[in-house]
């Protein structure tokens, strides 16, 4: 298996690259597999009937929609854990504390070890297209195969952290809240426009 990937020919319009036609790559996009078909497959291959593999579907479903919104991370099998964050700015006093702050929420998956490794083993494939569509070459990668770490970005630069879950998970679910992915593809696809993380201009954290 391998992930498919186009490098399209574009022409940048802003930025150090503006008004010259450099490589952008970019996900081949696929279909969504609808849950129908997730939990037949299930079901062939645990052996199990496919309207047991249902009922266990609509009821893990239930049990991770009812933990998570008590403020646990829930463990998601075979994939990471779920919880939910908010988005809020921070203030310098008790008084000025209130649910105003609270900007938005969030959902914060984790993914786990396991899936990380599947990923960084995965074969990428790119196509690559001039600015006509045409097909150049083909390629298939040889990259490190890091995989950024979603927690990484989770972490404001501000006063400190606010939260939907508990303190201690979000510090510890992965050992670390460093950015282990380094740069931003988007770097790639538009060399003009930073994308900073970390805390914003307004104070706001997230988490």
């Amino acid at each position: 298996m391998a992930l498919k990937v186009k490098a399209k020919q574009k022409l940048q319009k802003v930025g150090k690259y503006a008004d010259t036609y450099r490589f952008v790559l970019s996900p081949e996009l696929y279909i969504a597999l609808a849950q129908n078909k997730v939990i037949s497959e299930a079901a062939l291959r645990s052996g199990i009937s496919k309207g047991v593999m249902q009922a266990c579907w609509d009821a893990a479903g239930e049990v991770i929609k009812a933990w998570a919104t008590e403020g646990h991370s829930v463990a998601l099998p075979g994939l990471g854990t779920m919880r939910f964050g908010l988005r809020a700015k921070s203030v310098a006093t008790v008084d000025e504390v209130k649910s105003k702050l609270i900007t938005s929420r969030k959902i914060v998956f984790t993914p786990s070890t396991d899936l990380k490794d599947e990923l960084a083993n995965t074969a990428i494939q790119i196509t690559c297209y001039d600015k006509d569509g045409n097909v150049l070459k083909r390629v298939t990668s040889t990259d490190e195969g890091i995989v950024e770490d979603p927690e990484g970005d989770e972490t404001g630069e501000g006063d400190g952290k606010t939260d939907g879950g508990n303190e201690n998970q979000n510090q510890n679910e992965n050992g670390s809240n460093q950015n282990q992915g380094g740069g931003n593809e988007n770097e790639n696809q538009n060399p003009g426009g930073g994308n900073g993380g970390g805390g914003t201009e307004d104070g706001t954290d997230e988490s």
